[in-house]
């Protein structure tokens, strides 16, 4: 078969190139040329090569002398980075002063910037906080690195007041959070549980020490701030908005007699009765965790908040959510309606930790005056 295609193809390739007879008549002579298949092929063989070799060389000196500037570029790139640096360097080998003033004007822009969004921070220490003060021990190697390297005087100073302010702001972060444990407890939850997952891997990163080691103040800041907002975090998340605007509670939680079997039964929630259609909002911070039928409950939305806590709101006629949607307190979420097991339009609410109801109305009627009181306390102190 290989020798019938080949035998094929070389008859084609002839009939491209046939037998070709030329005659030339020089003084009264004629003379006839035969120029042969075999020949013709071989010219044009050697005159493709010839060709593609030129091609061949353009696109290569054309690789070349782009590859040539690309490297000239990226030369050039580095010298002017190093020129930079070395710009840097001079203005820190000749002006240490003017530097200095250069960072502390930048770490004064930081300070003001920190103090305007949280208020001012804590100067001093009380007596039954753990913070540490830098205060005497910055002062004693400010003066010797005075003593010893005079034009780094300047530099040690700012480095002591970025350690005082280092250290005010961790005190900051642990009296916010002092002050939301408190609230968490008054409202009958356990703040360690949102703590537990706060650790020294929280507060990873941070300058380095002379030993090649993270400053030990600066983890003590990431650690401190990381507790403050996975408490506060549980704050938000506790039900302190009315999840219906009607307010008209038509069944509390705890045993009543079951309008179906009419027996006594444990009513895991607080029913408020209304219209069909009426809004009905999130009762605290949120991911939306559940949206669709679920049983008795009938059309069901389910929000899974930081502290632990879940909330259920039932029976609705209608969804403004999706699964995996982050809320705020007092957002519309749902439609009131009569789906499940109802005997009229109404919405059934629920909040439970670890699947076990909690009673709603002890967070409705507790969290808004305890939240309140927080604010207060942060406006006084200005924090």
């Amino acid at each position: 078969m290989t020798d019938i295609n080949s035998g094929g193809y070389i008859a084609r390739l002839r009939s491209w190139f046939p037998e070709r007879e030329f005659f030339m008549r020089s003084q009264g002579q004629v003379r006839f040329i035969k120029i042969s298949s075999r020949f013709q092929i071989i010219a044009a063989a050697i005159l493709v090569a010839g060709l593609s070799f030129w091609a061949i060389s353009l696109g290569a000196m054309g690789v070349t002398q782009y590859l040539a500037q690309s490297e000239r570029t990226a030369l050039l790139d580095r010298e002017a980075r190093v020129a930079s640096a070395e710009n840097r360097v001079d203005a820190y080998r000749d002006n240490l002063d003017t530097v200095a003033d250069d960072l502390g004007q930048r770490q004064a822009f930081i300070e003001q910037m920190v103090e305007a969004h949280l208020g001012v921070l804590p100067e001093e220490a009380a007596a039954d906080e753990t913070v540490s003060d830098s205060g005497d021990e910055a002062r004693e190697t400010v003066e010797k690195i005075g003593l010893s390297i005079p034009e780094a005087r300047n530099l040690a100073q700012l480095e002591a007041r970025q350690l005082a302010f280092v250290e005010r702001l961790t005190r900051y972060a642990d009296r916010r959070s002092k002050r939301a444990a408190s609230a968490l407890r008054e409202l009958g939850l356990n703040p360690r549980g949102l703590l537990s997952s706060v650790n020294d891997r929280t507060a990873m990163g941070g300058p380095l020490d002379e030993n090649g080691e993270i400053d030990p103040r600066f983890v003590r800041l990431g650690l401190s701030l990381a507790r403050m907002d996975a408490l506060e975090r549980g704050i938000a998340g506790v039900p302190q908005y009315l999840p219906a605007a009607t307010g008209m509670v038509s069944s509390s939680y705890g045993y009543r007699r079951d309008p179906f079997t009419r027996r006594a039964a444990f009513h895991s929630g607080l029913d408020f009765k209304g219209r069909i259609g009426a809004p009905i909002s999130a009762a605290a911070d949120g991911r939306v965790s559940f949206v669709g039928r679920k049983g008795g409950y009938g059309n069901l939305i389910e929000i899974t908040h930081a502290n632990g806590l879940t909330t259920r709101y039932a029976h609705l006629s209608g969804f403004k959510v999706r699964v995996g949607q982050q809320v705020e307190a007092g957002d519309h979420i749902g439609a009131m309606g009569s789906t499940g097991r109802s005997t009229g339009p109404h919405l059934h609410f629920e909040v439970r930790q670890g699947g076990k109801p909690l009673n709603p109305r002890a967070f409705l009627e507790k969290a808004p005056h305890v939240l309140k009181e927080i604010r207060r306390n942060v406006a006084a102190r200005g924090e």
